[in-house]
């Protein structure tokens, strides 16, 4: 029995992160998971912020996380993951995706974008532990751009907190694609695993 288990997703419009909930939504289900969840979308669907709830247990009972209550949070892009940091709980942990996307507003003068180190910083004070990989490079050795969520999620199962079956998950993310990307978006999934997993030790 699973009482209570929050993650919150961050990323912006174009990244995948409703399909990355969408499946994370799905595989606990199949496990017999209680799930509640939900989005919140920025203003441009593609480049605007994006962020998705998914909260796993049976002492669940609505669809946001408080403030301080969430354990995972998952940064696909990020200065979004600093945008989000204040719902993270004490023991919380960030997985972060360390490629930005600059905001074209930066492009034209009318912001800054910090740098990497300081959003690490600030994720740092905050959470009891913050692992970086580069997704999008990932992605990439995975045969895909698109799989940045995927490998995302699969740095996600990486930690080994989530309880829901790999196996669940993987069948999941096959019955989710076409056979021509299905094995693309499986060996992202374990290209991110992996990375975590070396990242935790």
């Amino acid at each position: 029995m699973v009482e209570e288990f929050n993650i919150l997703l961050a990323g912006v419009g174009g990244q995948g992160v409703i399909l990355m909930s969408e499946l994370l939504g799905k595989a606990a289900i199949a496990d017999g998971l209680q799930v509640r969840g939900s989005e919140i979308l920025g203003m441009a669907v593609r480049g605007g912020s994006v962020t998705s709830i998914i909260r796993i247990g049976d002492d669940v009972h609505g669809p946001l996380i408080p403030q301080g209550k969430c354990d995972v949070l998952i940064g696909l892009e990020p200065s979004e993951a600093l945008r989000d940091v204040s719902y993270l709980s004490k023991s919380g942990l960030v997985i972060l995706n360390t490629t930005p996307i600059v905001p074209f507003t930066v492009s034209l003068g009318q912001g800054v974008y910090p740098a990497l180190e300081q959003i690490l910083e600030k994720l740092n004070d905050v959470a009891s532990k913050v692992i970086t990989l580069d997704a999008t490079q990932t992605a990439r050795d995975a045969g895909s751009m698109l799989a940045v969520n995927i490998v995302m999620l699969g740095a996600l199962f990486g930690v080994e907190l989530l309880p829901i079956r790999i196996a669940t998950v993987k069948e999941t993310i096959e019955a989710r694609f076409p056979a021509k990307t299905a094995a693309a978006n499986v060996k992202a999934f374990d290209l991110g695993y992996q990375a975590c997993q070396q990242a935790v030790k």
